[in-house]
């Protein structure tokens, strides 16, 4: 399991690919007849919209099988009332490819109130109530019951966020594995294009899919107790934390003998031994290979269902076996059966990622939907994506447990190819990239100094609680990528979309300056996330005092460059960890600076994430868990959460009852009144241009946290938008940030 990857076009071709790829992966018996083929190898099922674009993970997922020599169709948000649509394209030879679409399909389809939303940003029309709850489950069973027999492997952001028992905000539960409800025959996490292309090229030679069980980033269901080899060691995690036997160190000078068991006292003659001196390398090694056979076992799923605390120690466990440079084989029961999850695949090498982008995409929606207007789509068709992964580590977002912290970049050449091909084929577009960028927009090419510190690390963050001093940020080679995309000719503004990570930016005036100078279009979103820092080391997120430092040089620089330019902060109300006084303090901050927040995201517990172990068990899984650990401070009840919103939108009318009855209650009625020092006004309703102007408008920013395109105080700021729905990975992936409503999608 340590061996380098095979490369993923390193693969013999399963069958001669034609000279000209299909224009689109066919949806239809017509569109294969057209094609020629009588049965397609591979079919993926995915509860989106079909759109031919490598931000989507079903049009990456389907040229890279077609570039391998398979025939991939695709089902595409099929009635999932009963089997007929799965029958669509008939029988696959290979397999069903079975994913929920670009985001889980709970948080695309609840709010944070768990409302049903009105709409769905990756459906025609934007038309809501098109894909079911817990898709990926409910297509699973549906394509079994099309086809009985049939091999199903799951994947999708979904599928990584509920490999294992995981507590569902929804339902307000601990819910079992997808693996056992949705009966697919394996599930591929994280990005998968390597336990993907591999799998797919052994199933066609012949082998079984219950026999594939080496492959990384996979996980499937085995009897209590299976091994895939002997001599396999296990480490029992199934209890909260606790001193354990401290192992003597061992000497890599000592002696064979030195080494073993104390000898007898009546031993009088000894043999000699040489004295065996090991490396560095030469100990990690053996490191490596003990790893490689080791097995972490967690808490069982009915253990966890009914213990917080070790739902948060497992939640922990797992964090801590996420690098793919040391992660071990992770076993939780489930009845009598358990759920095996291989350690995570390597991160795709720069080559690899230019090849993947570089498929031939037709960049538009599958012509079956008439040119009907897909949200999505309209938010990234004029985006590329130059990286993935994200070692911020925010304990409240999903990239980590979905792309990883190591960070894969695509080379310049490959970059700047794409946006000629923006620029040459995307109908309407008229000379703006409205982004390069990825989860973050500033981690570009950016990796750990040294690659043998990075496979030994287990480390949450690279940059919390400060910037590790094995972190490469250096920002000049995306400075430089920045000044070449702008030089292209058509080319005439290149935005950045993406979030910049200001803690990092603050380390390279020279970025900012850049950014400032020639790639905002008037507003910059950026995430301090909340000013106290009782919250944000829950968060594990900067002090607020990196996000001033940003804020002086970004201000400096617009100046200089002559430009009026803003900032759009983001914050979360109710995260784990937040008090009533933390909100208060907070939006005292918002008022000292003039800001007046919009649309506001209210924490979502997705699954899997650490902030969601806070919030169901109590607990701190950021540090060791036992049961007298650090206890969280939880918002749990609908009332408190609508005040903490609240607390974000002060100047909203409709917020001010609520906040005047807290403030008198908790003795702070000297912030009611209609002075500048005071939140609230004391009057009912507010006259237009008074305290309580219309929201959204502001002197500072004209809308932070939105969801929709925001509007600056008498003008439109051309070109913007919310950054693309990040994909690349096996069956659709999605940014699940900032509470569980992801970044890429346009909803906050």
């Amino acid at each position: 399991m340590t061996s380098p990857p095979k490369n993923l076009f390193s693969y013999t071709q399963k069958r001669p690919r034609p000279q000209d790829a299909a224009p689109f992966l066919p949806m239809s018996r017509a569109e294969m007849d057209a094609l020629g083929w009588d049965q397609c190898d591979v079919i993926l099922v995915t509860g989106d919209a079909y759109i031919d674009h490598p931000s989507f993970g079903m049009a990456i997922v389907g040229r890279l099988l077609e570039a391998q020599g398979f025939r991939v169709g695709i089902i595409s948000q099929p009635d999932w009332r009963s089997a007929q649509p799965f029958r669509a394209l008939g029988r696959p030879r290979l397999y069903f490819g079975v994913t929920a679409g670009n985001m889980d399909s709970m948080v695309n389809r609840y709010t944070a109130e768990r409302k049903i939303r009105s709409d769905d940003a990756y459906t025609p029309g934007g038309t809501a109530g098109k894909r079911p709850d817990r898709a990926l489950t409910v297509y699973a069973q549906r394509a079994k019951e099309a086809y009985p027999g049939v091999t199903v492997v799951a994947g999708s952001i979904e599928g990584s966020l509920r490999r294992v028992a995981h507590y569902d905000y929804w339902s307000d539960k601990v819910r079992r594995s997808v693996l056992p409800d949705s009966k697919a025959d394996i599930l591929l996490f994280g990005n998968a294009e390597r336990a993907l292309v591999e799998l797919t090229h052994r199933l066609a030679a012949g082998e079984k899919i219950d026999a594939i069980r080496d492959l990384r980033g996979t996980a499937f269901m085995v009897p209590h107790g299976w091994r895939p080899a002997e001599n396999w060691g296990e480490i029992d995690s199934t209890s909260v934390d606790k001193p354990g036997k401290v192992d003597r160190h061992i000497n890599p000078y000592a002696t064979e003998q030195q080494t073993a068991p104390c000898a007898t006292a009546s031993s009088s003659v000894q043999e000699e031994k040489p004295v065996v001196i090991q490396t560095q390398e030469e100990r990690r090694a053996a490191r490596q290979r003990q790893d490689a056979r080791t097995l972490v076992r967690l808490p069982s799923y009915e253990a966890v269902e009914s213990d917080p605390v070790l739902y948060a120690h497992a939640s922990r466990v797992l964090h801590l076996e996420s690098n793919p440079g040391n992660a071990r084989a992770l076993a939780q029961a489930h009845g009598e059966r358990d759920v095996w999850l291989n350690p995570p695949p390597f991160p795709l090498a720069m080559d690899e990622m230019d090849r993947v982008y570089g498929l031939p995409y037709a960049r538009a929606p599958h012509p079956s939907y008439n040119g009907e207007r897909i949200p999505a789509w309209e938010m990234i068709r004029f985006s590329v994506t130059i990286m993935r992964g994200c070692f911020g580590g925010c304990s409240f977002c999903s990239i980590t447990e979905h792309e990883g912290r190591i960070i894969q970049s695509r080379s310049e050449p490959s970059i700047l190819r794409e946006i000629e091909e923006v620029r040459d084929k995307t109908e309407g577009f008229t000379g703006a990239i409205s982004d390069l960028g990825g989860p973050t927009a500033n981690m570009y090419r950016m990796a750990c100094k040294d690659p043998n510190v990075q496979r030994v690390c287990r480390r949450l963050s690279c940059v919390y609680p400060g910037i590790c001093v094995n972190l490469d940020t250096d920002h000049s080679k995306l400075i430089s990528l920045y000044k070449k995309a702008r030089e292209l000719p058509g080319v005439k503004k290149i935005l950045i979309g993406s979030g910049v990570r200001y803690d990092l930016a603050v380390r390279s005036p020279e970025y900012v300056r850049e950014l400032a100078t020639h790639h905002v279009g008037g507003l910059l979103k950026i995430a301090p996330e909340h000013t106290e820092e009782r919250v944000l080391s829950k968060m594990m997120k900067p002090g607020i005092g990196a996000y001033e430092d940003f804020r002086r040089l970004f201000e400096r620089f617009s100046r200089e460059a002559g430009k009026e330019q803003y900032l759009i902060p983001y914050f979360i109300a109710a995260h784990p960890g937040t008090t009533d006084e933390d909100m208060l303090n907070l939006a005292l901050w918002l008022k000292k600076n003039d800001f007046k927040l919009d649309q506001v995201q209210t924490f979502v517990p997705t699954p899997l994430s650490l902030a969601t172990a806070m919030y169901h068990s109590g607990k701190n899984p950021l540090h060791k868990v036992d049961r007298d650990s650090e206890a969280v401070e939880t918002v749990k009840k609908g009332q408190v959460r609508r005040l903490h919103k609240a607390f974000l939108r002060y100047h909203d009318p409709e917020n001010w009852q609520i906040l005047r009855e807290w403030l008198r209650r908790n003795g702070r009625p000297d912030l009611i009144g209609n002075g500048p020092n005071h939140l609230v006004p004391a009057w009912k309703s507010a006259p237009v241009g008074s305290f309580g102007r219309s929201p959204g408008v502001s002197r500072h920013t004209p809308q932070a946290g939105a969801s929709t395109t925001p509007s600056a105080p008498g003008r439109k700021p051309a070109g913007r938008k919310q950054s693309n729905p990040q994909a690349g990975k096996f069956a659709g992936a999605s940014n699940h940030r900032k509470g569980g409503v992801p970044a890429k999608s346009g909803k906050r």
